[in-house]
């Protein structure tokens, strides 16, 4: 993308995301739902297709390109960004990295234009960050395959129109190995969604159970055809490496929006006859803050740029994951610190990023597993004994 498209296009999110999102914050939160003009103008803006390629009608952003859209995209709640995070991201990476070119034509130019939405079925209740626990199997039944089992917690469940259903095919296989990745239309029979999930934060961005009975899809649904059979795995850890590092990115842009509120509230409210802000305890939690957003934004982008370069995209999204996740939520933490007994109150915008923040050190890999892949990656063998 020429820097002066991206400069337009980030232009375009910011004042979009500030002037008619961050307005509809609490309705978002109290009535979890994005309201449907909001939708519409995501998919007019080409934000379903963000890291899809120019050629499948996406704008085709590198990371780099795409780490600072997300910096926007933070500034305001996170189940904007879940809307069409996982058509750019974990699901429409899969076709991206694993499809076959006929899979590719047929499915990301819907993704990116947002006529369809993706969800990534990988999670099962006994296997998350480790998928060896992983039960959903597919086997072969003529020219088709039956998958049968259950998914926990997958973003944008109630309203898929496909779900990439991750499955075992080798029973014999141990670990994770012997996974594939299937392509399952909404209304195809056997599958179901369940109810939405009732979460801490992130309101308006939906996760459910998925339940597959019997569910048969023909040959062609197999992602990479017979060269994707037992290489699911493969394709998902490629495909969250490149999730880990928007993810991180996120991170990033809320902690900035908790800046500007930890600032900005400072600067007005008064204890004694004068701000806050002319405390030096209080100086002391921004400053620390305004630091670790510093070094969130410097590291992400620099990972950013070696995954782009093809020199680093495995220890270097860990590390940025790690530290983002962990960084927004030290941010949000004193971000109410702040506020005070207002920063505990519904409706003040530290409180509902206090509990949004949370979830960033859970999903696409939890904090635990990012150091366990930094660590091998730094210590090789050695890490294995």
């Amino acid at each position: 993308m020429e820097p002066s498209d991206l400069a337009d296009v980030l232009s375009a999110v910011r004042a979009f995301i500030r002037k008619e999102v961050v307005p509809l914050e609490e309705q978002i939160d109290a009535e979890d739902a994005i309201p449907e003009r909001i939708i519409a103008t995501c998919k007019e803006m080409g934000l379903y297709g963000f890291a899809i390629p120019e050629e499948y009608g996406g704008l085709g952003m590198t990371l780099t390109e795409e780490a600072q859209l997300a910096f926007e995209l933070g500034w305001t709640t996170p189940a904007l960004r879940s809307l069409f995070g996982t058509n750019n991201g974990i699901a429409g990476q899969v076709l991206l990295v694993g499809g076959t070119e006929e899979q590719k034509k047929s499915w990301l130019p819907r993704l990116a234009s947002g006529e369809i939405t993706a969800s990534f079925g990988l999670t099962e209740a006994d296997a998350g960050s480790d998928p060896s626990g992983l039960a959903t199997t597919a086997r072969r039944d003529g020219g088709d395959w039956v998958i049968n089992g259950s998914k926990r917690y997958i973003t944008n469940a109630p309203v898929a129109d496909v779900l990439m259903v991750f499955a075992r095919t080798n029973p014999e296989a141990a670990g994770n190995r012997g996974i594939s990745t299937f392509l399952v239309p909404a209304g195809t029979p056997g599958l179901s969604i369940g109810p939405k999930d009732h979460k801490m934060g992130q309101f308006g961005a939906w996760t459910a159970d998925v339940h597959l009975d019997d569910v048969r899809v023909p040959a062609e649904a197999l992602v990479g055809g017979d060269a994707g059979i037992d290489q699911g795995f493969l394709t998902a850890a490629k495909c969250l490496a490149h999730g880990r590092a928007h993810i991180a990115a996120l991170c990033v842009g809320m902690a900035g929006r908790l800046v500007h509120e930890s600032v900005e509230f400072a600067k007005t409210r008064e204890q004694g006859g004068r701000p806050i802000a002319s405390f030096q305890l209080i100086q002391g939690l921004i400053a620390d803050s305004v630091t670790d957003h510093y070094a969130g934004r410097a590291l992400v982008l620099d990972v950013a740029r070696a995954y782009d370069a093809g020199t680093d995209k495995v220890q270097g999204p860990s590390a940025a994951k790690y530290f983002a996740s962990e960084m927004v939520g030290r941010v949000a933490d004193r971000a109410v610190q702040v506020h005070g007994g207002a920063g505990y109150m519904r409706g003040v915008a530290v409180e509902r990023f206090y509990r949004d923040a949370r979830l960033f050190r859970i999903y696409e890999g939890t904090s635990q597993i990012q150091q366990v892949i930094i660590a091998r990656q730094a210590l090789g063998r050695a890490a294995r004994g």
